[in-house]
């Protein structure tokens, strides 16, 4: 199948750590290069300098240098900097948006595992994000035993990357579950994806998924 779209898809993948979302990414966007689809690919934090210097400091050091509050604020200015520099622009240029994790992280990671109200959290997101929320979300699910295991054998080869990682068993279960309950909450938006077996089988899947939404969206 040809992919075809009636406007550029914002897209993002979402998942527990170590879900293989960088592995699954690399193939998809070759995938999507392969169809001649014009793309850009991003990530949050990250995806400006601005959201470079917020990534450091995000994702390296210690797991108690900030509490689930601050960890909102810093993610937010990221998203709303992200959005207004990179992401709106390309999809008024006609280009897909490709990212590594957006809002559905915040709720997820500093609400349901953190514990902050999620009215604030949706309060805050809502300042940051409007309704500038991606078409399709991708959430990669594994257990956060795999998940956390696949993550230790990166640190050892010298992943700096690590400070979500060090909170814990109990904190990347809750994690999983909440990605879990906004999938089931706003399943027109996000899709579970399996994310068990060989790299070539889960790609499959996130192909699978992509093409039966554009066939959905061309006969709606």
């Amino acid at each position: 199948m040809t992919l075809v779209s009636n406007k550029p898809l914002f897209i993002s993948v979402e998942g527990v750590d170590g879900s293989g979302k960088t592995t699954q990414l690399n193939l998809f966007c070759e995938w999507l290069m392969a169809e001649n689809v014009d793309f850009i690919r991003t990530r949050e934090p990250g995806g400006t300098e601005v959201g470079t210097a917020i990534r450091k400091l995000l994702l390296e050091g210690d797991g108690d240098k900030f509490d689930g509050l601050s960890e909102l604020f810093l993610f937010s200015a990221d998203r709303h900097e992200h959005l207004r520099q990179l992401i709106l622009p390309a999809l008024s240029n006609g280009q897909w948006v490709i990212t590594d994790r957006f809002a559905d992280s915040t709720t997820v990671f500093q609400s349901v595992a953190r514990g902050l109200p999620r009215e604030v959290v949706q309060q805050v997101s809502q300042l940051a994000v409007g309704q500038h929320w991606p078409d399709v979300t991708f959430i990669l699910d594994i257990s956060y035993e795999e998940g956390l295991a696949r993550k230790q054998a990166q640190a050892e080869e010298g992943l700096q990357e690590t400070r979500m990682e060090s909170l814990g068993a109990e904190f990347h279960q809750k994690v999983r579950q909440g990605y879990q309950q906004i999938a089931t909450e706003t399943p027109e938006r996000c899709h579970l994806i399996d994310a068990r077996g060989s790299i070539d089988e889960v790609q499959q899947r996130l192909r699978d998924a992509l093409t039966n939404y554009l066939t959905k969206a061309a006969a709606a």
